[in-house]
């Protein structure tokens, strides 16, 4: 029984010891005013514009995003481009069809109903090209991360130079928000990287903060119908609350004149 207890308090005392480690070691995010957030959230069309541009400009050549059509491009709820933008966006990739009629593989400009190209042809190939690690698929990436779009906004401007006594392997870069600190992507925003179309200032803070908006949506094709769904619902139960309770109070009535 005595060596029960100390097996016992061993196990708590190890705990408690993991436990304040962890909450010593967690980092406070980057915050920023998300428009999607809360009951009545959308998504800026604007910003999942500018944030396809920068993933297709930046993210592009190592990140896939299996999972999307360039017809959701023009989906409401979306970035809605327009279906001619759409189609040019599509035309402007190259997808491998096929077989033809002689059993060769072939080439073609992109469709509405192609998924986005993948950057790779297979995993192998994918890890042969950065050094072993595995560029993760950023369709829902947002949703497969602790800390969501506050985590993918801080690490993308996280980078820093790592502190004293912290040495790093060739390829690794030092990210005070990456799980570890340690991470193999090196920076790839900077300031005026892209040029936005509709003028505004590509700064590290608002590139990071369009492209995550476009993860999210990814992610979350249909938030803005959920939220509308939602309010639906909340309104239909105050109004059957109110009606049940004027019910109640007229059936009360009635037994109380009774009596």
């Amino acid at each position: 029984m005595k060596n029960f207890f100390k097996i016992f308090s061993f196990i708590i005392l190890f705990s408690g010891l993991s436990l304040s480690t962890q909450a010593a070691e967690k980092i406070e995010y980057l915050k920023t005013d998300w428009s999607f957030k809360g009951l009545f959230g959308k998504f800026d069309r604007a910003a999942l514009q500018r944030g396809y541009q920068v993933y297709t400009e930046v993210c592009s050549s190592c990140h896939s995003m299996k999972y999307l059509s360039y017809r959701n491009l023009a989906e409401k709820g979306g970035p809605e481009f327009s279906i001619e933008q759409a189609k040019a966006i599509a035309a402007s990739f190259e997808v491998k069809d096929g077989p033809n009629s002689d059993g060769d593989m072939f080439t073609r400009p992109g469709r509405l109903s192609d998924k986005f190209v993948m950057p790779y042809d297979n995993v192998q190939a994918a890890q042969a090209a950065n050094g072993g690690a595995y560029p993760p698929d950023m369709s829902v990436l947002v949703k497969a991360r602790g800390g969501g779009v506050d985590y993918i906004y801080s690490l993308l401007q996280g980078y820093e130079d790592p502190p004293a006594g912290v040495t790093l392997d060739d390829g690794v870069y030092y990210n005070k928000y990456m799980y570890g600190n340690k991470i193999k992507m090196a920076n790839q925003l900077s300031d005026g990287l892209v040029e936005y179309s509709d003028g505004t200032i590509a700064s590290v803070e608002q590139m990071s903060k369009d492209v995550t908006t476009f993860l999210m949506w990814s992610a979350e094709p249909h938030l803005e119908s959920r939220h509308q769904m939602g309010f639906k619902a909340i309104v239909y139960l105050i109004i059957l609350t109110i009606l049940v309770y004027f019910s109640m109070k007229r059936i009360w009535s009635r037994i109380e004149t009774e009596v």
